[in-house]
């Protein structure tokens, strides 16, 4: 159903052919990174907080991690990640395939400046063997991002 979802986003935008669904699993950066020939860190991954009782997605390239410090300074509260069910009931897409695509009901995503660095990235497409390739402007525009944040360590 997830990848569904995904699809039928991008159908409406005549992009589907570019969702890539792989043999074998791309559930972590590492095994997608390897299963799409490129260096871990342009995986994008989706990570998923809650800033008091609202869910919010965080987009980070695939070899960073969340600064707590520099996530408290922007969101005002201490970094709350969603359990695997929480991730599931917002985003409709279980933790392997979570993506900014596709999602039931709107939920506020950012994006982290440590995508910057990278031309295209490869984030899921709501399976945990799919994704698609996207330019930085494209994943800002299909994201439906609220801005570009700073959260995480260098």
């Amino acid at each position: 159903m997830s990848l569904e979802a995904v699809t039928d986003y991008f159908s409406s935008l005549g992009m589907e052919n570019r969702i890539l669904v792989m043999d074998k699993s791309t559930a972590t950066v590492d095994e997608a990174a390897k299963v799409h020939k490129v260096d871990p860190d342009q995986i994008a991954k989706t990570l998923s907080f809650k800033v008091d009782e609202t869910p919010i997605l965080i987009v980070v390239s695939g070899a960073s991690k969340i600064d707590n410090k520099k996530y408290k300074q922007h969101f005002q509260k201490k970094a709350k990640m969603l359990s695997p069910d929480e991730v599931l009931d917002v985003t409709g897409h279980a933790v392997g395939g979570v993506c900014p695509f596709g999602l039931p009901n709107p939920v506020e995503v950012f994006l982290d400046i440590s995508l910057k660095k990278h031309d295209e990235v490869i984030p899921a497409a709501g399976g945990q063997n799919s994704a698609i390739r996207l330019t930085l402007p494209e994943l800002e525009i299909h994201s439906q991002a609220m801005a570009w944040v700073d959260v995480c360590k260098e």
